[in-house]
């Protein structure tokens, strides 16, 4: 069993593969334009398969890589397009490993090895969750819904990937070929079951960001509240004061207390009464 594993698309040896091995046109031609669909194809007497590795960079996007592969009886052929340093390394890892006696073991576990290679962009998303609710619940922000938006589009990416590629493992637990024997049946049958949970694990996901939108809108709600009521709360409390010193503001004649020496101070004396008195009454109410 001779393994290919080409790090470069456009390189001569694919073509040299496709001559040798007799590879369909289009197959080259998807190992060649990136961003294709994870899908799986039978050949004249292989199977073309297409995955997608999931990366988060330092940055926090979502980079989405495909890795071709190719089962024949007697080879298995590999092409990343884009780099994803956990496949890389696990292609590395399997490079190391003792020499493979059967091309579809080779295929399973480069298969599983994709499979798993989800669980850390997973654990990266549920940490953020973790930090997006921290701060919706103590200081909420444009910041942090801006945030929150990113990160549900970075899921419906991994999510839509992740369709793909189950329907890729529940395709492969259907094809009726002798490239892949019976005894691997149950391995694919547990890639398909891990692919099923992370599709669950990120559907949860999504329904708690959908939560922590809610909660910051609703924070955002009680702080308007909140404002408006202090805003309320002073204009009341204030209201007696500009009622009295409107009062005695008026070009009228006769107003109590115009003619004696303390008129100034029983005026703001009337104010600080009202004052206090009308503070007594929205504390009895219970509104601050």
């Amino acid at each position: 069993m001779i393994w290919h594993d080409l790090q470069d698309p456009n390189s001569a040896e694919l073509d040299t593969l496709a001559e040798k091995y007799h590879l369909h046109p289009l197959h080259i031609e998807d190992c060649r334009h990136g961003d294709q669909r994870a899908k799986i194809e039978e050949g004249g007497d292989y199977i073309f398969a297409v995955l997608k590795p999931v990366h988060i960079t330092e940055a926090g996007e979502v980079q989405i890589t495909d890795l071709d592969l190719f089962l024949g009886h007697d080879y298995v052929i590999t092409v990343q397009e884009g780099h994803c340093p956990a496949v890389r390394t696990y292609l590395d890892q399997l490079h190391g490993a003792p020499n493979h006696a059967r091309a579809d073991q080779l295929f399973y576990k480069i298969l599983d090895g994709v499979a798993d290679s989800y669980l850390a962009p997973l654990d990266w998303f549920n940490d953020t969750i973790d930090q997006i609710e921290d701060v919706v619940l103590e200081k909420p922000s444009p910041t942090t819904l801006q945030r929150i938006f990113d990160t549900k589009r970075g899921l419906i990416e991994v999510r839509r990937v992740l369709g793909n590629m189950r329907d890729v493992a529940s395709h492969l637990q259907r094809l009726e070929t002798e490239l892949i024997q019976r005894d691997l049946w149950p391995f694919l049958r547990d890639v398909y079951d891990h692919l099923a949970r992370n599709m669950d694990m990120v559907e949860m996901q999504r329904d708690l960001l959908t939560g922590a939108m809610d909660i910051y809108l609703s924070s955002v709600a009680n702080r308007t509240n909140q404002v408006m009521k202090v805003l309320t709360v002073l204009g009341t409390v204030a209201l007696p004061s500009v009622v009295i010193s409107g009062f005695f503001g008026m070009n009228t004649k006769d107003l109590p207390f115009l003619e004696s020496p303390y008129g100034t101070d029983i005026a703001i004396g009337l104010m600080v009464v009202s004052t206090v008195g009308l503070l007594l009454m929205l504390k009895k109410f219970d509104w601050f």
